[in-house]
């Protein structure tokens, strides 16, 4: 069957899913519309993680080959900070300047036969009835999402955290985080390289730090194109030690904030989206372009094998790919925060901690273990060094009383919570006003980020320690880092999964002083940790 198909946008998507439905459906007519030239390309590499391009691999070899033959690999995380260096093993990752990959995608279209017509806005949607399907590929700031309107759902949520992004003719061996201290506060950079050539630089810092650097000059809604020439000179000279002195490679390079893009349907009638357009995960956990070429792989499929029925085909690709993109994002959400509290990190913990907290933030020690012996062994050896004993059998004094342990278990006594270890008892409280040097503070962790406000107010009090229950694993490591960090509380995290590793690592990371077992039903969360 033949169908006519439009596609905006000539990104990686774009052209992947054109490429792809031009193979698949030789006789379709399939043209392409990009408002840029092709030689256009904002931004500077793409990182893939080794363990996530089968489905990319075995649809088209023009990524794999790309990466071959143009992209740089590695194995190893190194995170630098306070004169140290520290790496972490097992992370096989590979990544290539954006220009090439777009090339080569241009390539493949161009074979197949995709009609590409860069340097043209596309028409408007109701100017397009004479294709049988539209797709979306517009990037996160999509002008055929904004003409679908309100039905689709889509939301966006905005961090504090701002970021920008430069190249660097300083060649990275691999993913390298860098932070370093100003007179202004924290910053953080993300680098990689890219080619031969080049290095991506991405710099994170908080909005505070950012404006007491005098940062936030640059006019960010003149058109694309100025770069924030200030900032650059600011960087080069922070990082300067890091890049060995290299300068900074600006490329529409200015501060922003990330947003976390999320829409519940994606398609409406005979328009679909892919990518950016409908779902963003942080790029700290390096998935954006992945899975806008994985989103084009399966429309590609259902296009081509429901040419008849774009209804099912559209349906098919959203019950297939909106849950895979549900994982990432979940697992995107605390690697941003983390990357929204990294001055707090940076302040509280040594080197060597900070790492393993940093790699910790969704894997617990024994897959961190299972990539990288050396890096929990050296941390497991720290801790000893500092407190005598392993993490689960250091004492803990809560209180006015002495535990023996870290592993403690939370039940009732009498009606009344209690923790409890050996011969060991302490009384807690719910209720703020309560809580006192002798009985503990046990709080709630809301379902969601929204709820943690109203829960602090419950801190503002002087418990000897707190207590914390029920939620999900990351507001409660939210409330605990908070509790301990910012406050200088003793903090107990409520886990109802007994298995030891979760335990060791919030301890061991620093996320809590100790753990607690839930024994006591009232106060059992929605899921036990996972970290």
């Amino acid at each position: 069957m033949t169908i006519r198909v439009a596609c905006i946008g000539g990104g990686p998507g774009g052209l992947f899913f054109t490429a792809l439905l031009k193979q698949r459906m030789p006789e379709a007519d399939v043209v392409l519309f990009e408002r840029n030239q092709a030689s256009d390309a904002f931004g500077f590499g793409v990182v893939f993680s080794d363990a996530t391009l089968r489905r990319i691999n075995e649809a088209d070899p023009v990524l794999r080959d790309g990466l071959k033959n143009f992209g740089k690999h590695w194995d190893s995380i190194e995170v630098w900070l306070k004169d140290d260096r520290r790496s972490f093993g097992g992370n096989g990752m590979a990544a290539i300047h954006r220009k090439t990959i777009l090339r080569l995608l241009q390539e493949r279209a161009a074979q197949v036969g995709v009609d590409m017509r860069f340097g043209q806005v596309a028409p408007r949607l109701d100017e397009l009835g004479e294709y049988d399907l539209i797709v979306g590929a517009d990037g996160a700031n999509s002008l055929t999402r904004e003409q679908l309107g309100e039905a689709l759902g889509h939301t966006a949520e905005t961090a504090t955290a701002k970021f920008i992004w430069f190249g660097t003719t300083n060649l990275f061996n691999g993913l390298t985080f860098i932070h370093r201290r100003s007179e202004h506060g924290n910053f953080a950079a993300h680098a990689y390289p890219i080619s031969d050539e080049l290095s991506t630089f991405i710099v994170e810092t908080d909005q505070e730090t950012w404006r007491k650097a005098g940062l936030d000059e640059f006019d960010v809604s003149q058109p694309p194109g100025p770069s924030d020439a200030k900032t650059q000179r600011y960087l080069e000279k922070l990082f300067a030690e890091d890049i060995e002195g290299q300068p900074l490679v600006a490329n529409n390079s200015r501060w922003a904030n990330f947003r976390t893009r999320q829409t519940k349907t994606w398609h409406c009638g005979n328009v679909a989206l892919l990518g950016d357009a409908v779902h963003t995960a942080h790029f700290s956990v390096g998935s954006g372009t992945k899975m806008a070429m994985e989103d084009a792989v399966v429309l590609a499929r259902e296009v081509a094998a429901h040419a008849g029925n774009l209804e099912l085909a559209l349906t098919n690709y959203e019950a297939e790919r909106q849950p895979e993109v549900a994982k990432i994002q979940n697992s995107a959400r605390p690697s941003l925060s983390w990357w929204e509290h990294f001055s707090r990190y940076y302040q509280a913990f040594e080197p060597l901690q900070f790492t393993f907290h940093f790699f910790s933030r969704s894997i617990d020690i024994e897959k961190i273990r299972q990539r990288d012996p050396e890096l929990v062994d050296a941390a497991e050896k720290e801790w000893k060094e500092i407190h005598g004993a392993d993490p689960l059998n250091t004492p803990l004094q809560a209180g006015p009383v002495s535990f023996d342990g870290r592993l403690l278990r939370l039940t009732t006594s009498q009606g009344t919570p209690v923790l409890v270890a050996g011969a060991q008892e302490l009384p807690l409280t719910e209720v703020p006003e309560e809580a006192s040097g002798s009985t503990g503070l046990l709080i709630t962790a809301p379902d969601t980020e929204d709820g943690l406000d109203a829960v602090l107010e419950n801190l503002s009090g002087t418990p000897a320690f707190v207590v914390i229950a029920g939620g999900n694993p990351f507001t409660r490591s939210l409330l605990s880092e908070e509790a301990r960090l910012a406050r200088g509380l003793t903090s107990i995290m409520v886990n109802d999964d007994p298995d030891t590793a979760p335990a060791v690592t919030l301890i061991l990371s620093g996320r809590a002083d100790a753990v607690a077992i839930n024994e006591a039903p009232a106060f059992h969360s929605d899921k036990a940790f996972d970290a």
